[in-house]
């Protein structure tokens, strides 16, 4: 690879020859395609729009998230700028680059919505959107153009299977009870952290940058990956599971005024904060085995606030009903076809 890489470089290079005055519009490009903007876009869709979707933009989006993380587990592949001294470093990524986790999500987020949506003009706009993240993570000197191509492969393979298989997926699991639905969820969550795990401690134990990067390459990347196959995990495992806990409560509909879905999406991100304050307070920062568990608990958590606890204290507040008679299953993206309706 290193001679595409040299070739890439170039690439890189004549793109951020643009000037420096596009970082900004570049960083904010690239927040639409982030795996930390997307929980806030979902949470307002299952929170304040339409708890079916949200539901379902979750799931495809975490599931696209931990597929492209294993792939950047076993590739361990550079960023440009720790490829060539230069290019500019203008993101600072912790973790491998091929595939692009922007050029996933952003495939598989917005064209999910896309899908759903069936309309011409919808499909442009993400079409750009999506054609935008790559431009400036190339731009930003986080990504080959190679890295970028492979993140659309694995968010269009998830996106396909999504869109195929989902309601067949959906069917089987509407048939188990909870406890089995919360067991298959926490194994699903943990077979993938500790692949992992096992693939990094047999054949890269010893990594270290080879000679050819001549750029900064930022150190303890191993750590840094596992950390964060470790958060995607543990959302998914406590999303999923919340979700499922939430279905079988009754569900909750996102219907409503406009004054109670601002009020349901300021009260559920603050819940968020309130979480993610406790937490950096009662168990500091930890790295190795302690810093993965810590990550993989503190968002398995995150998980459960935002599928389970937020939806219950809403419906406390009086902010959210159940949904009435049939919609209770037809709206629940674990209870079967027709979940994406309200």
């Amino acid at each position: 690879m290193d001679a595409v890489w040299d070739a890439e470089a170039g690439v890189v290079e004549w793109f951020q020859s643009w000037g420096g005055w596009l970082q900004a519009p570049m960083e904010a490009v690239s927040l639409l395609g982030s795996q930390a903007t997307v929980p806030v876009l979902v949470a307002l869709v299952f929170w304040s729009l339409h708890a079916g979707l949200g539901a379902r933009l979750f799931v495809v989006v975490t599931g696209a998230g931990l597929v492209n993380d294993l792939f950047k587990v076993l590739l361990h592949t550079p960023r440009p700028s720790w490829y060539v001294h230069s290019v500019r470093p203008l993101a600072t990524p912790t973790t491998f680059g091929a595939p692009s986790a922007h050029a996933t999500t952003s495939l598989a987020l917005w064209g999910y919505a896309a899908m759903l949506a069936r309309r011409r003009w919808v499909w442009g706009t993400v079409a750009a959107i999506v054609a935008a993240v790559a431009v400036s993570r190339i731009y930003l000197g986080a990504h080959f153009v190679t890295d970028i191509l492979a993140g659309w492969a694995v968010g269009a393979v998830v996106l396909w299977a999504a869109l195929r298989h989902e309601d067949a997926v959906l069917a089987r699991w509407r048939r188990l009870g909870l406890p089995a639905q919360a067991g298959a969820a926490l194994a699903l969550s943990l077979a993938v952290l500790l692949f992992a795990a096992g693939w990094q401690a047999l054949f890269h134990a010893d990594w270290s940058p080879p000679e050819e990067w001549t750029g900064s390459v930022p150190p303890g990347l191993a750590g840094a990956s596992l950390e964060y196959t470790a958060g995607l995990a543990g959302a998914f495992f406590g999303g999923v599971a919340g979700l499922s806990a939430l279905r079988a409560r009754g569900w909750y509909s996102a219907a409503g005024s406009a004054v109670s879905r601002a009020a349901r999406y300021v009260i559920g991100l603050s819940g968020t904060v309130l979480i993610l304050a406790a937490v950096n307070v009662a168990v500091p920062e930890a790295s190795g085995a302690a810093g993965v568990l810590r990550e993989y608990l503190l968002t398995a958590v995150l998980g459960v606030w935002s599928a389970l606890g937020a939806p219950e204290l809403f419906l406390r507040m009086g902010l959210a009903e159940r949904p009435e008679g049939a919609a209770g299953t037809e709206d629940a993206p674990l209870g079967g076809p027709g979940a994406g309706r309200e």
